[in-house]
């Protein structure tokens, strides 16, 4: 047998969108590789959905197991929704005669026999179907079998070159079960891609892909999240906002608040970004809400993903404030979507983000909060640039981002759990503070990177009819601190009538 023309076709991709993108297209054909990873990482559901996609080409297509039955491959198979017609099962099972102790050659180790007997079937079943994709699981049968790393380099050295002058497309499963630290076949493959599966202490469980090695070829490097759902695996591409770079026109657009309008001197310019900082209950939600009301009434559509409060009552609440966000909803203007940060990494939620913003069209979207962003991560130090480059993407593809950030404590000095301010273009800050013999609420923008903006402390109230800005406070000093001095003739407080 000769090597197969490959009719052009350089590429054999995965099916996974996904990892297609990490990998640059998917693998290069005629080449071993080698997935590997813990059991449980979705290694199997993996390489089925490379033979699905080779048979969906009309590819012959090997799937052989030394560690599975038939039944349990197709049984998987049949939990995904699949059908795995098109594609071949070898069920590699010793001979009889190797299992049956009275058969047993004293002379001659066992595994000595059985490695060279495994060989040759896996030969026997490849001559048989001339497969231009074949899966192997798993390496650490023919590990355990060599019993030594010399003869399993030259075992998977002899697969490699055999395959090869076949013109087939090899990927290795590994499970990592037998010695972690042998790195034979990583030195042999052309490529090495690796599935990790992480336990936080709460929550669910978090997989991510790294493709270690890929020879000859550029790919996307680092960390990737992936989850196992019905219908395979879903792999999210890290964002990196160098690559998303589109032209639009950043004009200011209004919140809907003629007083909030003002101290941002004008609206909010397209494609930034604005943090709203403020201890509990000062109205934090209801402020980036207003940015998404103020979109779909110009006739655009605005994505809104609440962390921290249940819908119903978040629809419920807003309602009492004359919003109807459900009505919005309802109408396709709105999207409105729940996070459970105990059950989303991170890589997905900027992929469901990622998908609102291209797909629909979005131009507003709102993070109610970063609180909540930060609890679903696993390693918290790296938050800081997950939303560098979230932020990033959003900015170049013109849309207008509005996160929340809650601070710890209600009056006097208060710090956040998490600092970006320096990664939002504008930060609005809002404070309680007394006055009057009141508990009232101040906003003030303390940074705008894209145009001027007020210097002033406002004052502002929640009502029936939503959010209302007052006039700039005047003679008061202290009351970003939470008790003011009053140190003039005219207070400019809401209400006021001496004002």
């Amino acid at each position: 047998m000769t090597k197969r023309e490959t009719g052009g076709r350089d590429q054999a991709e995965f099916g996974i969108s996904g990892l297609d993108d990490i990998l640059a297209g998917g693998l290069e054909r005629d080449r071993l590789y080698l997935l590997e990873g813990a059991p449980g990482t979705g290694k199997t559901t993996a390489a089925m959905s490379f033979l699905m996609q080779g048979a969906a080409a009309d590819e012959a297509c090997l799937y052989i197991t030394l560690s599975e039955t038939e039944e349990e491959l197709r049984g998987t198979a049949r939990s995904h929704g699949w059908s795995l017609e098109g594609i071949d099962i070898f069920e590699l099972v010793p001979p009889e005669s190797l299992l049956d102790e009275q058969q047993q050659q004293s002379l001659l180790y066992s595994s000595d026999l059985e490695l060279g007997e495994t060989t040759r079937m896996i030969f026997d079943a490849v001559e048989k179907t001339r497969p231009e994709r074949v899966v192997i699981d798993s390496l650490s049968e023919i590990r355990l079998l060599a019993q030594g790393s010399l003869r399993y380099r030259r075992q998977v050295l002899a697969l490699k070159h055999y395959f090869a002058r076949l013109g087939v497309t090899v990927l290795l499963l590994d499970d990592l079960t037998t010695d972690v630290n042998d790195k034979t076949v990583h030195s042999v493959a052309h490529g090495v891609i690796q599935l990790q599966e992480l336990a936080p202490e709460y929550g669910a469980e978090r997989r991510r892909v790294r493709v270690i090695k890929y020879r000859g070829r550029r790919f996307r490097g680092g960390y990737h999240d992936f989850t196992i759902k019905t219908g395979g695996l879903e792999v999210y591409p890290r964002i990196v906002a160098s690559e998303h770079r589109t032209a639009f026109d950043r004009s200011p657009v209004s919140s809907g608040v003629v007083g909030l309008d003002a101290l941002l001197g004008g609206g909010m310019e397209r494609g930034s970004s604005a943090l709203i900082l403020g201890p509990a209950g000062t109205g934090k939600s209801l402020f980036t809400i207003n940015f998404a009301v103020a979109a779909v009434a110009r006739g655009e559509k605005a994505a809104l993903f609440v962390f921290d409060e249940e819908l119903g009552l978040l629809y419920a609440r807003m309602k009492g404030l004359g919003v109807d966000l459900e009505a919005m909803r309802d109408a396709g203007s709105l999207i409105v979507e729940q996070v459970d940060a105990a059950e989303l990494s991170p890589g997905e939620f900027a992929a469901r983000v990622r998908k609102c913003v291209s797909e629909q069209d979005i131009k507003t979207v709102v993070i109610d909060s970063l609180n909540g962003y930060q609890a679903a991560m696993p390693q918290e130090q790296f938050l800081v640039l997950h939303i560098h480059e979230l932020l990033q993407y959003l900015n170049r593809q013109g849309a207008s981002t509005y996160l929340t950030v809650a601070q710890h404590g209600l009056v006097g000095e208060m710090k956040a759990p998490v600092d970006v301010t320096y990664l939002a273009d504008t930060v609005i800050l809002l404070r309680y503070f007394e006055a009057a013999g009141q508990v009232r609420r101040a906003v003030s923008v303390i940074k705008k990177r894209a145009g001027r903006h007020e210097k002033t402390i406002r004052e502002y109230e929640i009502g029936p009819d939503g959010l209302t800005l007052g006039e700039p406070l005047h003679g008061f000093q202290g009351v970003l601190r939470g008790v003011p001095n009053f140190v003039g003739q005219g207070s400019g407080l809401m209400g006021d009538a001496s004002a």
